[in-house]
């Protein structure tokens, strides 16, 4: 038995019932703590020796003669461990049968029927074992119903239905003649399962008085395991963050070699700290780039977890709970979710639609959803991060003999995210390369209600990233400008691969990381521009620049050139508050590009026309629509739908957008030809920098103004 200064050996009757009170969760230790003494009692007789008789192996083990000499003149310990998975379940069972009042007292001396939630799969086995030997009295029987042996019952027995919800059987419809016949016979029948309302016999929840779930391992119940493990409480408490990511398996790992309380404790934390994502090294939400509206949203959400952690908000009142991450692959998703659990402070519990659909069942599929979503529900608050979530597929899209497996997977999936007042605390972020695949279920109000894609980086953004990978003291003075552009296209992931490459060739040429290195790691082969076409290239993107500035035409963001050309960043959107003004101010800026260069180098070159998402292809677009969908053009008031049409067939067509195309032509050539300065301006110093943001910009083509009103005002004086 257990030092009488650790665990006392009666519990007292009028305190039992109490909730504050330990007293059943030392009770049932100290059960435990008996059961284990009797145990290495008859290990220790089976395994010694007599010294003096017959040895029962070879004579010659002389070192094994030593060791038993040496067990049977130690003095027998006042402690005895138990394992610490057991004393956990113990004391989360003793917590929470104390939560309803006189149950202790009708376990043992009634006929009640209680079922028991342990949430996870993995906790089943050691809650059955806590129940044969602690929840019932002293020579009591007792015997599981899910083997089907109620024919055997008599009022001598109580009875347990242990389900680890992963058999065919976990199911409802399965078992309730056998809990029939046990409640005929009027015995304690307790169920066991990870979501009983699923698993468990119809009839068995039905008639079910008491209905408790394990709770988490709080503070005191965790010293009490301490203390059951090696005989005295600790003298200070585990973090609290690290306390809700504890699982039941990190104790026996933990208290393994540990020989004092303190030294459970930091052998504890040291475990859960190695898988908390939340404190491992890694950038902070704030830290990152190329997120948009999804950094809005996560730093928003960051803010509030912070809020309820210290009281300040309730879970009702958080109105960012789940978030659908689309976009492709390499932009950043998972990296998202750990950055996202960093800044809010709370950890992060990552799965995949993937690792769900290891099983080889339908019932451990669904099993391993449950259990991820009550972990997420055990560590709240917390970030619950589910990856490839296209994986599940579509239920409008299923086909064949594989309707039903993915239709109740569904059906589960959506329940456990609607249930979201059920888990407070749990914010579910799910990523996906396709949203377009995802049952619109998943995306109504009250489950992943928000939708964001991440984008690939703009130049800005990449060139931040660059720098953030390289750290502070790799080429701290560089620009990052130029690997950038020379990225341009490519995601974050790309960027972290090619500096960890060129990392890689410096370190195995014994020297420095070069920008040449990074360079030659982002284009792989790929020639940059020559400095004839980088001087035309540079030309076109200034005539956009300038066409669309003078005619106040959307939001001129940036230019830049890379190796494959160049790109001028204009926001327009067309809505259906767009007047045919900005049409032809957007036919106008397009068509700028093109005319550029016939002013500046006597002919326009054909990339203006490369591609069907060209200048051109743009422009005659916004023209053929003028005409045919917006009721602006010569035929009037019409609408004729794009697949219906063909320009050559209908009479006129043809010449009105090559008419209207002319037109903003002209219109371009009379604005470049009036601001030639500052077109030469922008082009000047875009070639010498390879890129130009909206402000540089304004702040050039200002200047240019500047000057040009100076010389103005000194000419009027000079006629004077």
């Amino acid at each position: 038995m257990l030092a009488p200064s650790s665990l006392p050996p009666t519990v007292n009757p009028t305190k039992q019932d109490d909730p504050s009170s330990d007293q059943l969760a030392r009770a049932f230790l100290q059960q435990l703590a008996q059961d284990e003494r009797r145990r290495l009692k008859v290990g220790h007789r089976a395994s010694s020796y007599d010294l003096d008789a017959e040895p029962m192996l070879d004579e010659a083990d002389a070192v094994e003669r030593i060791v038993v000499q040496d067990e049977i003149n130690r003095p027998e310990s006042a402690h005895v461990p138990v394992p610490a998975d057991l004393a956990a379940v113990a004391v989360m069972l003793a917590q929470a049968i104390e939560a309803e009042p006189g149950l202790v007292r009708r376990l043992r001396r009634e006929a009640p029927v209680v079922t028991l939630a342990t949430h996870v799969v993995d906790l089943v086995e050691p809650v059955r074992v806590v129940a044969e030997k602690c929840l019932f009295r002293p020579n009591t029987k007792v015997m599981d119903l899910a083997n089907g042996r109620a024919r055997e019952l008599s009022r001598r027995h109580a009875a347990l239905f242990v389900c680890d919800g992963v058999s065919r059987d976990a199911r409802p419809e399965k078992g309730n003649e056998v809990i029939g016949t046990a409640l005929h016979v009027r015995i304690p029948i307790v169920g066991i399962a990870p979501d009983p309302k699923r698993q468990l016999p119809r009839d068995l929840m039905r008639s079910a008085e008491h209905r408790i779930g394990l709770p988490s391992l709080d503070q005191a119940g965790l010293a009490l395991v301490v203390e059951a493990v090696v005989g005295s409480r600790p003298s200070r408490e585990i973090d609290r963050d690290l306390l809700r990511m504890i699982d039941i398996a990190d104790l026996p790992v933990a208290f393994r070699r540990a020989t004092s309380p303190d030294a459970c404790i930091e052998a504890l934390e040291r475990i859960v700290t190695a898988k908390a994502d939340f404190l491992a090294d890694g950038p902070a939400l704030e830290e990152l780039d190329g997120y948009g509206a999804a950094k809005t949203w996560g730093l928003a959400v960051a803010a509030d977890l912070q809020g309820y952690r210290a009281g300040r908000l309730t879970w009702a009142q958080m109105d960012h709970r789940g978030l659908l991450l689309s976009g492709p692959p390499g932009v950043g998703k998972t990296s998202f979710a750990r950055a996202l659990a960093k800044s809010a402070r709370v950890p992060l519990v990552a799965t995949s639609v993937a690792e769900w659909n290891a099983a080889d069942y339908l019932s451990g599929t669904l099993q391993a959803i449950r259990k991820v979503f009550a972990q997420a529900q055990a560590q709240a608050p917390c970030i619950l991060f589910i990856d490839e979530l296209d994986g599940i597929s579509d239920r409008g899209q299923i086909r064949g003999e594989y309707v039903q497996y993915w239709t109740q997977i569904v059906n589960l999936f959506l329940e456990l995210l609607a249930g979201v007042d059920e888990r407070p605390g749990v914010v579910v972020v799910a990523a996906t390369n396709h949203p377009e695949r995802i049952d619109p279920a998943v995306k109504r109000a009250g489950r992943l209600d928000r939708e964001i894609a991440i984008e690939k980086p703009d130049t800005t953004a990449l060139a931040r990233i660059f720098r953030h990978h390289l750290g502070s003291e790799i080429l701290p003075d560089a620009s990052m400008l130029p690997l950038a552009l020379a990225a341009r296209g490519m995601t974050g992931a790309d960027a972290e691969a090619f500096v960890r490459r060129a990392k890689g060739t410096a370190r195995r040429s014994g020297r420095a990381v070069t920008l040449d290195d990074l360079l030659a790691e982002i284009r792989q082969g790929r020639r940059p521009l020559s400095a004839v076409v980088r001087h035309r290239v540079a030309i076109h993107e200034a005539g956009h620049a300038v066409v669309s500035h003078t005619l106040s035409f959307g939001a001129l963001m940036d230019l830049s050139l890379d190796d494959e050309g160049g790109q001028a960043c204009l926001e327009f959107t067309r809505n259906g508050a767009v007047t045919l003004t900005e049409l032809e101010a957007a036919l106008a800026s397009l068509l700028a590009g093109r005319i550029a260069e016939e002013i500046e180098l006597g002919a326009g070159s054909i990339g203006a026309s490369f591609g069907a998402n060209s200048d051109l292809a743009l422009a005659t677009g916004i023209a053929r629509d003028i005409e045919l969908t917006y009721g602006l053009g010569f035929l009037g008031n019409i609408y004729l739908e794009h697949a219906a049409t063909d320009m050559i067939l209908i009479k006129g067509l043809m010449p009105a957008v090559a008419e209207r195309l002319k037109r903003a032509s002209d219109r371009a050539r009379n604005i470049l030809m009036e601001h030639r300065t500052a077109l030469q301006a922008v082009a000047r110093e875009l070639e010498e920098t390879g890129y130009l943001s909206g402000r540089e910009i304004d702040r050039i083509l200002a200047s240019v103004g500047e000057r040009a009103e100076s010389e103005a005002s000194a000419s009027v004086g000079g006629d004077k």
